[in-house]
């Protein structure tokens, strides 16, 4: 067999002519330190700030501090097996998570990967984890409400599509109860939500999420979990991670309700990192930076305007104190960020006042603008008739003489407070709770006994369901009162046939 020579230039020039010129350049860096999370890394001259870096064994990691010598790096995942001396290299890009469509329903943890056990996640589209929070002109005030289904909040202290309302409370006052039954009261609203757990125990992240399952609640719900047994930096990225993926349905034009349970632990776990990275300490061993820390991240949620598709994205963060102390560090840095804050106090949760939420401390500085007219109507002298009730309370258990008309305020306060009593996961549609607030502050409830009002409510509901559909359809739709001949002549008639228990 005889080898031509004109073939094989012939291949060589083909070869050539197909022959492309590519360069590909890497920076790698040498790691000098590793423990607790924490990295060092020489040798990274142009890594940007938050940049997401590669490791030999195929963890990744956040550039944090870019010093004169080498680059402070927080490791994402498994830091046990890198060594002294490992490469380290820079991607280029910022740390980023999937979002989209195919998020819904699904657990996952900080880095957007899935741990619900049901197959992986098909998504093509990321998102950085930090972005810029809209401008001021980019949004439009807060006007439409987003109903939590619980008659305390939405009468005294209602939110509105695109605020932020802290949840504030010591532990075991039933903020995440709120959260959930709040998530549980969007059904059907068109409102996508996303739980972020952070630090909280396995356990009752997965009973939340058995809780919101068995209410159809996950249909429109992601839960993104951060372990108390994962390292501090996926605690730090787990709400920013969140963020990203309700920003990514805002920006197309959608209503999105984000709960971040909780900022305390957050907080925590950033205090940890920036001690390993040797910054330096303020308050409370806090590094400087720990206000932008939560400022960053609240302020992205907004409702935007009509240019950019009038979304919206309503962010609930919890707070946990100690002892009630909300003018501690963290809690007072949340409460100046927010638009208003929700405070369970201990002793209305232990006396069976729930959700506990003391009307004094709690306050919306914008969610008035949101409430239906309907609402705004009967709850108008609602919050000052429980204030002055508190107050005639402790004067009251001294057993002196009262007046005839401290003794109305104090019969009319019990039964507000009796009313305002919820059940937990039994959020109530917004026409219901007009109803049963109307009959409180019109009188109709001054003479039934205490004990008989949750029993009263429930058969009033049945009534209205049964009867006057009409109007719970008026308020629902229109948001006004309807008639008061109406609505007293209802709620006379049904209270005609009501029966007081026996005893």
């Amino acid at each position: 067999m005889s080898i031509k020579a004109e073939e094989i230039s012939a291949l060589i020039k083909q070869q050539l002519a197909n022959y492309q010129d590519q360069l590909k350049v890497e920076e790698i860096g040498t790691v000098t330190y590793v423990g607790d999370g924490i990295a060092r890394a020489h040798g990274l001259d142009n890594a940007m700030a938050s940049e997401l870096l590669q490791f030999s064994n195929g963890s990744y990691g956040i550039a944090q501090n870019l010093e004169a010598n080498d680059v402070g790096i927080i490791v994402l995942g498994k830091f046990d097996d890198i060594r002294e001396g490992d490469t380290v290299k820079r991607t280029g890009r910022i740390m980023e998570v999937p979002v989209g469509d195919e998020m819904i329903g699904r657990v996952v943890n900080p880095l957007g990967q899935p741990v619900d056990g049901a197959g992986p996640i098909h998504t093509e589209r990321t998102r950085p984890i930090e972005s810029p929070a809209p401008g001021v002109m980019q949004r439009q005030s807060v006007d439409q409400p987003l109903q939590t289904g619980l008659k305390t909040i939405d009468a005294l202290v209602p939110i509105g599509r695109g605020q932020r309302e802290l949840i504030i409370g010591d532990r075991k006052t039933g903020k995440t109860s709120i959260a959930i039954d709040t998530i549980l009261n969007q059904k059907g609203q068109d409102t996508i939500c996303i739980y972020v757990a952070i630090g909280q125990k396995q356990s009752t992240v997965r009973a939340q999420v058995e809780t919101l399952r068995s209410f159809g609640a996950m249909d429109y719900t992601t839960v993104v979990v951060a372990g108390p047994s994962e390292p501090a930096p996926m605690l730090y990225i787990a709400p920013y991670a969140g963020s990203a993926m309700g920003e990514d349905f805002m920006y197309r034009g959608k209503h999105v309700l984000i709960i971040f349970d909780d900022l305390s632990k957050q907080a925590s776990a950033y205090r940890e990192i920036s001690l390993l990275l040797r910054r330096p300490p303020g308050r409370e061993a806090y590094p400087g930076d720990i206000f932008y820390l939560h400022s960053r991240l609240l302020e992205r949620a907004a409702k935007l305007s009509d240019e950019l598709g009038g979304g919206s994205m309503t962010a609930l963060p919890i707070i946990e104190t100690q002892a009630g102390d909300i003018s501690a560090y963290i809690p007072t840095n949340v409460i100046s960020i927010t638009d208003g804050q929700i405070f369970l106090e201990s002793d209305l949760f232990y006396s069976g006042t729930r959700p506990a939420m003391d009307a004094g401390n709690s306050v919306s500085r914008v969610g008035g603008a949101a409430q239906i007219k309907a609402m705004k109507k009967v709850a108008g002298t609602l919050r000052v008739d429980l204030a002055s009730y508190r107050e005639l309370e402790s004067f009251a258990q001294f057993g002196s003489d009262l007046d005839e008309a401290t003794q109305a305020k104090l019969n009319r306060g019990r039964r507000t407070v009796e009313v305002l009593k919820q059940p937990l996961h039994k959020p109530l549609p917004v026409e219901k709770q007009v109803v049963i607030l109307y009959a409180l502050t019109h009188g109709f409830l001054d003479s039934v006994p205490v004990d008989d009002i949750q029993r009263y409510q429930d058969e009033l509901f049945a009534n209205f369901d049964s009867n006057h559909e009409d109007l719970l359809t008026e308020i629902k739709t229109t948001g006004n009162l309807p008639d008061e001949a109406k609505m007293d002549g209802a709620i006379k008639a049904f209270a005609e046939g009501f029966t007081p228990s026996a005893n």
